[in-house]
Order: C-alpha cells, then structure tokens, then sequence
C-alpha cells in the first residue's frame, strides 16, 4: 500500500483535529466536571443522568432532521466546504465558552454541550462526503481507519495528557473534592485552540472534486433530489438494510462513548481509574483501529463490522452486571471493559463510514447519501442515551431497585440495540443493492 496522497494526509488531519472534542467533551472531562455542577446545582446522580442523556438526544435531533438536507447541499460544486466552515466555528466558539461557565450553572452548561455537539456532527457531515472527493474505493477502508487511529493518538491522546497534566497540578493529585474548576476551563480552551488549528490542512488540501452543478434555488432543488433519492433508495436495498442496521448498532457505539464515564462514576469507579482509562483507550484504540482497516483489506470491511458488533456486545453483558456485582470486581470489570472498547472502538466506526462510502451508486452525490447516513447515526443517538438515562431513573422512582442496581436496566437496554443491528447488517447480505 503506498503512502497516502497530501489529500489523503490533510483529510486525516481532520481527525487528528476535531478528536480532542470527542475525548475531552464528549468521554471524560465535560462529564465527570458536569456531573459536578449538577450536584452543586442541586441535582442527584440519576437526574443527572437524565439531562445528560436529555442533551445529547436534543442535539441529536436537531443535526438528524438537517443532515439530509445539508448533505444534499453539499453535493452543489463549491458548497461543501462553505458549508463545513460556519458548523466548524459553532462548535470551537461553544467549546471555547465553557470557559465562562459557574461551578453551578448547569443548564447554561448543557446549552453550550449541545452547541459543541451541533458543530461538531453538522460538520462531520461534510467531512465524511468528502471521502470520496480524496481517494479511491480500494483505499477508502484504509484511508478512513487511519483517520480514527491517528485520531486516537493524536487529537484524542495528547490534549487529553496535557490537560490532566494541568488538572493534576492544581489539584495537588487530591481529587476528593472533584476536578478543579480552573484545570477543566484551561482543558476546555486547548480543546478550542487544537481543534481550530489542525483543521487548516483540511481547508487549504481538500478539494471537492465530485459534485453536480449549482443551479438557481439550491434548496428547494435538495428537497425534491432527497425525494427521489428516498424513493430510490428501495431500488438499492442493500444501503437501505444497512442504513437500518447502522441506525442500532452505532447508537449502541455512541451510547457507550457517551454516557460510560457517568455511568461508571455513578456506581463507584474512582476518579483516577476513570482517566487513567480514557487514557489507556486512546493509546490502544490507535493501532487496533489500523489493525481493522488492515484486515478490512484483506477480509473485507462486513466481517470486521461483525467482529466490532459482537465485541459490543460482550461490553454490555460485562456494563449490564457492574452494578450488580461485589464493589471489589467493579474495577477489574471496568478496566476489562475498557480494554474492550479500545479494541473495536475506532474500528467499527471508520469501516461503516468506509463500508457506506463503497456502497455508494455515484461519487458526484455523495453528499446526498452520507447526508442520510448522518441522519441515521444522529437518530440512532437518540433512542441509546434516553434508555441510558431513562431506565435506570424509571426503576428507581418506581421502587424496583436502589439507585445503583437501577443502572443495569439502562446498560442492558443498550443490547438490545446490537442485536439488532447485527441481525439487520446480515440480512442486508442476502439482498442485491
């Protein structure tokens, strides 16, 4: 295989860039700092949950009903990188304001949460179209999975170890009293400055070569496309099957990369173990994301798919049982959980996104389709964080278990999702596109 173009490089880069959002707001720090503020706020652990949950399916809502349509807009020549721009501001300028927020602010806290979120996947929208615009369908497993991976060790590791660095010193490594309010805002702003200045290889190499003519009403023209896209679409039902099954099986992936910090502080896993896991997985995650992208070339990308689906869900047995168990095996529980996650993680995200990319009739409307498959992936963030949320406040509030068993409900809900996903991602195998 030779060495990626400077197209291919600079669109990496993007994933080096915008990583460090994925690690410090979305797995480890915002979460564990929130938590927090909604207790000084006044909240308990299950109501805390609950929002968290509540915001990360509003903003998933929000980016599901545009994706489609901004997609589609983006397949107009010249449009997809005018579009990426103003998501790619939103969610640095979001990012960069939870510098402002108070120890106890926790509704402001979550308005800007779902702003950073709202940047972050609007542009990944485009980002993700723009795969194709780059390399070629035989490169696409490996180009997509290095992107993950240099993701992992780059953007997600480095900014990570530098603000607990600066967490860590402030705190005099005494972490009874939570994270320092001054270390979290400095993580915040590195978030901020690190996921803007990467981004420029992205802006000045990454040409969009695919696309169709821009004519007079672009809107109105990528609704009636999207119609007769939707309607095509049972013409090629072997995207169709696979849009479904991506719709599980990712919300069980993002549901987990959400929510897990919470939920493994909630039932006890102490501060310190936390981030030296987050940690551990990024520093994994990158050579096995790699390594799925060196087998999908071999194997091809549905086996791994299959592979990554099943890890997941051995995840969820083992997260299902963690508040059920002795304290003494929750750690080792954790941490074997964690090992896990950082095996298929990055993995079974870029080889969807590769996978989605080949399936794909015409590279000039590539927009249009990944605008369909971002909509999915946001309305499968919806269904996973409220079951997270909601099932373990439901059986609390109606006497069925004490505040920490209640969580098993939430964690083993989230099987559901890849048995689903697994069972729709082999059915769309025995169909023609």
């Amino acid at each position: 295989m030779k060495k990626l173009t400077k197209p291919e490089r600079s669109w990496v880069m993007y994933d080096w860039a915008n990583s460090v959002h994925s690690t410090i707001i979305s797995t480890a720090i915002f979460p564990l700092w929130f938590g927090q503020v909604a207790r000084n706020g006044g909240l308990s652990d299950t109501q805390t949950s609950f929002w968290l949950g509540t915001a990360n399916t509003g903003y998933a809502i929000i980016i599901a009903l545009m994706a489609a349509v901004l997609g589609t807009l983006s397949d107009f020549r010249g449009f997809r990188k005018k579009l990426f721009v103003p998501f790619w501001l939103l969610g640095v300028a979001a990012t960069g304001c939870l510098i402002l927020v108070g120890v106890d602010a926790w509704v402001i806290a979550l308005i800007l949460y779902i702003l950073t979120f709202i940047g972050f996947a609007g542009a990944n929208i485009f980002y993700d179209a723009s795969l194709p615009d780059i390399t070629s369908v035989d490169r696409m497993d490996m180009v997509s999975s290095k992107g993950f991976g240099y993701g992992y060790i780059g953007g997600s590791t480095i900014p990570f170890l530098i603000s607990l660095v600066i967490i860590a010193v402030l705190s005099g490594m005494d972490f009874s009293a939570g994270l320092p309010a001054l270390g979290v805002k400095i993580s915040f702003g590195l978030t901020a400055l690190w996921w803007f200045f990467f981004t420029f290889p992205y802006l000045k190499n990454v040409k969009q070569k695919n696309g169709i003519d821009p004519v007079p009403s672009p809107v109105a023209e990528s609704f009636r496309r999207l119609g007769r896209t939707f309607r095509d679409l049972r013409k090629h039902k072997k995207i169709f099957l696979f849009l479904i099954a991506y719709f599980f099986y990712i919300d069980g992936v993002n549901t987990i990369i959400k929510m897990a910090t919470n939920f493994a502080s909630s039932i006890g896993v102490g501060m310190m173990v936390l981030l030296a896991a987050v940690i551990g997985i990024q520093i994994l995650a990158f050579p096995f994301a790699l390594l799925y992208g060196h087998l999908a070339q071999r194997f091809g990308a549905r086996p791994l798919l299959f592979t990554g689906i099943g890890v997941y869900a051995v995840i969820t047995v083992l997260g299902t049982v963690m508040p059920l168990v002795p304290v003494s095996l929750v750690v080792p529980i954790f941490i074997a959980v964690a090992f896990l996650v950082a095996t298929s993680q990055g993995g079974i995200q870029a080889l969807s996104r590769s996978y989605f990319a080949s399936l794909i009739p015409d590279e000039n409307v590539s927009g249009e389709y990944f605008g369909f498959y971002n909509t999915m992936g946001k309305f499968a963030a919806i269904l996973g964080p409220f079951l997270m949320g909601a099932f373990p406040r439901l059986a609390f509030l109606l006497g069925i278990a004490n505040e920490q068993v209640a969580y098993s409900f939430g964690v083993g809900a989230i099987l559901l999702l890849f048995i689903l996903g697994g069972s729709l991602l082999a059915a769309s195998n025995r169909v023609k596109n």
